[in-house]
């Protein structure tokens, strides 16, 4: 493992902190900050991290940053106005979508599209799926449409035309049109983002790249301009949902595969600790302030999805790491509902107020303060000074918002809570396990987070997974997935052609095509690259099925009998069952171009020391009191080994071990507990 010559920052902006690491290859350490995010601007946030952190940007090579700005304006619908232009008799495609509903009962649902009816327009043009021009593009009527969009004030445009993944040249040509006669470049060709068939998917990832381009490039560009005005002059990465980093020079052109960055680098950060470890498959958990995110990684591979849905009929067709989110992280709040049951999350407290225990105004009982009662969560964990007013309000609060109405004491309430918390947890791992044919014991539970290695354990203990893994740094794990994720480029295009009838030498030129290309982008970035490898896959199915299944290939060349032979283990692997008669289908070919940077060395991520004393306090499990051990996490040297309970603290998170687990560090500082089954 070659050392490290370069100063590196990787700053993670999340929905409750704003994490940061630093590396120094001078003094090869490593510097750790964590602070509130600021929701109205996340550059504000970033700079407050780099300020507490003293770090001289003068000083600095490279600064990767993991943002959801993106993720946020969708989420939020606080996008840019947008026209979609699109061919004659399509407008409503995005507002029709697949005929599903948003709930599985009942007839009444609210659903509004990205980009209103007023806001869409039709154009005469045609291409059939087989990219023959039926009918050209009356580029007369684009202009009279693009007038119209003038009068709108709209602020980006998106060009979405039936087929042209088939045959983009409509919409190359009302593209240059367009740029020709718009006040900016905000112009997204729907071919460009996702350059597959099914209309409504590539359409509405057309829509979203174009609604939050303008927002992203606004937002890199004020924070490049504060970081310049502040020193630094190098290159700025920026986390994409695929897990890699691209340059924000050109990162807005694509701005859709920035959505779910965060989620994504804490995954990419997992693979490659646990890969450190030798642990080669592993779930990874990441329970932060806001929700909670959870993936599969297998060989050291993170599971990468073209089918993300971020909310209902909002699907992002473009590669993302597979993460499944739900409303579960410390702040969500606990309540009771219209039929007298108890409910946690999706609802949060976020970072101000936040919970009652982070003596901020929070009026709401929350997960932290669940854990804060019991004795998992001390005062100085939080960064608070020991307060009996706080609390004192934490258990008013809690007793008649919950405990009253159930019947129950505070610490059995609290109890409650985070045993519903656990349980939608556990269907969230269950979902990215067992749902793919995945059996989640024969997984290890690699937990981070804030608050995730608090519930880790009994987590752990639910599902049968017999380890968990808690990194070194599990608060910051996030920014440690932007420090040491490599550069990437993605690529996909439509074949939907029976495998049978497919043209090897056409399917080989494709793969080798996309190699080239995403190997020249990277190329042209200025970051040291140690190696190049490029991962190549098929987007496959049945004839007449709907449905893909992602089949690896090893190299540009592969035949049409290794391929058949690869999709009928994989499908059998997925559903156990054999369909020999019906044809194979390739729908898609993919190619992922990873420029690899060098390796961190992670032995440091915890400066070890025995000056501080331990303590002990009362904690609260399975319905009576334990007097627990409290370590401090740099005092537990690797091969340190002990069996709980037992709390560790340190300055990202706090860690709780339950009553009989065992316990031990290894070489990297990271702690592997071995959950106990009765």
């Amino acid at each position: 493992m070659g050392k490290i010559k370069n100063n590196l920052v990787g700053i993670d902006v999340g929905g409750t902190f704003t994490d940061l690491i630093s590396f120094d290859s001078d003094s090869d350490s490593y510097n750790f900050t964590k602070v509130f995010t600021s929701p109205k601007n996340q550059s504000k946030g970033v700079l407050n991290a780099i300020e507490k952190a003293s770090i001289n940007l003068n000083k600095q090579d490279l600064i990767i940053h993991g943002t959801t700005t993106t993720t946020n304006a969708l989420l939020e619908r606080k996008v840019s106005k947008t026209a979609l232009i699109t061919t004659k008799g399509f407008r409503d495609v995005l507002e029709l979508g697949r005929r599903t509903r948003p709930f599985p009962y009942g007839l009444i649902a609210d659903f509004t599209p990205l980009i209103p009816r007023n806001f869409r327009f039709e154009v005469e043009e045609r291409v059939d799926f087989k990219g023959n021009i039926l009918k050209k593009l009356n580029e007369k009527e684009l202009l009279q449409i693009l007038k119209k969009i003038k009068e709108l004030n709209c602020e980006s445009i998106v060009i979405h035309f039936l087929h042209s993944y088939a045959n983009s040249c409509h919409e190359v040509k009302a593209k240059n049109v367009i740029l020709k006669n718009w006040t900016n470049k905000y112009v997204t060709a729907g071919h460009e983002i996702l350059s597959e068939s099914r209309e409504f998917e590539r359409g509405v990832t057309a829509s979203i790249n174009a609604s939050v381009q303008p927002i992203l490039e606004n937002y890199i560009y004020d924070l490049q301009q504060k970081l310049q005005n502040n020193g630094y002059k190098k290159e700025l990465l920026v986390m994409n949902g695929n897990g890699g980093t691209v340059s924000s020079k050109i990162v807005s052109k694509e701005a859709a595969k920035t959505v779910m960055s965060g989620p994504a680098s804490g995954v990419i950060a997992a693979a490659y600790v646990s890969k450190l470890s030798k642990i080669k498959n592993i779930i990874t958990y990441d329970m932060g302030g806001t929700s909670t995110d959870v993936s599969l990684v297998v060989n050291n591979k993170p599971a990468v999805s073209s089918e993300t849905e971020l909310e209902y009929s909002m699907p992002v067709h473009v590669p993302m790491v597979d993460v499944r989110t739900i409303g579960a992280g410390g702040g969500s709040i606990a309540k009771i509902n219209e039929v007298g049951l108890l409910e946690v999350g999706p609802e949060s407290s976020g970072s101000d107020p936040g919970p009652i225990c982070y003596g901020k105004g929070g009026k709401n009982p929350t997960i932290s303060d669940a854990n804060f009662l019991l004795g998992r969560l001390s005062p100085k964990s939080l960064n608070i000074n020991e307060n009996l007013e706080i609390n004192e309000n934490t258990e008013v609060i809690l007793k008649n918002k919950i405990s009253e109405k159930l019947k129950l004491n505070n610490f059995q309430s609290a109890e409650a809570i985070l045993k519903i918390a656990n349980n939608k947890m556990a269907n969230a791992i269950r979902m990215v396990s067992i749902s793919i044919g995945e059996d989640p014991r024969e997984f290890c539970l690699f937990s981070f987070g804030g608050a995730g290695p608090m519930h880790a354990c009994e987590l752990a203990r639910e599902l049968d997974i017999p380890k968990v893994f808690i990194p070194a740094r599990p608060g910051l794990t996030n920014a440690l997935g932007c420090l040491v994720a490599d550069l990437r480029q993605d690529f996909t295009q439509t074949l939907d052609t029976s495998l049978d009838k497919t043209n090897e030498k056409h399917l080989h030129s494709i793969l080798e095509k996309f190699k080239s290309e995403g190997t020249a982008l990277i190329k042209k970035q200025k970051v040291d690259i140690e190696e190049f490898y490029t991962e190549f896959s098929l987007d496959m199915q049945f004839l007449g099925q709907t449905h893909i299944i992602k089949i690896p290939l090893k190299d540009t060349n592969p035949s049409k009998i290794f391929i058949k032979k690869e999709f009928e283990k994989n499908y059998f692997k997925r559903f156990k069952v054999k369909l020999e008669k019906i044809l194979p289908v390739i729908v898609n070919v993919n190619v992922s171009v990873v420029g690899k940077r060098k390796e961190l060395d992670l032995k440091k991520l915890i400066n070890f020391t025995r000056n501080k004393a331990n303590s002990y306090r009362k904690v609260y499990f399975n319905g009576k009191w334990y007097k627990t051990p409290v370590y401090l996490r740099e005092n537990l040297f690797p091969k340190f080994k002990k069996t709980g309970p037992a709390i560790v603290e340190q300055l990202d998170a706090t860690i709780v071990i339950h009553p009989k687990d065992n316990f031990f560090v290894d070489n990297f500082g990271n702690i592997i507990v071995e959950i106990y089954n009765d």
